[in-house]
């Protein structure tokens, strides 16, 4: 079966950066589009970001536009997310979500079939 593993996650200062990787297992990779969603407490899981299987096109929630850049490697079965200037406000468990096809990247998470057990970010201020 397909399995997601988070890590990278960490306690930062505000201002910070962090990169987060998601390693895919047990699928074709580069048959799957990949997404980023958070969820903080009390919260709903949302997107943060999303790329195509074919990384040609890619997604970023108005919040994280400019500071978080989302990217994968297909040789390595690995997506990423890069973290630069965070907030408190981006204190969340980041989860890495995968769903089977083509297509552009989806920002649903209804819409994606597998994920991580997710990994903590906190940014202090």
């Amino acid at each position: 079966q397909v399995q997601l593993v988070e890590s990278g996650g960490g306690l930062v200062q505000a201002g910070g950066s962090l990169r987060l990787s998601c390693a895919v297992s047990g699928g074709t990779f580069s048959r799957y589009g990949m997404g980023w969603f958070r969820q903080a407490p009390g919260k709903q899981r949302d997107v943060v970001a999303a790329i195509s299987w074919s990384t040609t096109e890619t997604y970023y929630a108005d919040s994280v536009k400019g500071r978080f850049t989302i990217s994968r490697d297909n040789a390595k079965n690995t997506v990423y997310l890069h973290l630069n200037n965070l907030k408190p406000e981006d204190t969340a468990v980041y989860y890495c979500g995968a769903f089977a096809g083509y297509g552009p990247p989806r920002p649903r998470a209804y819409e994606y079939d597998y994920w991580g057990q997710g990994t903590q970010v906190t940014v202090s201020s």
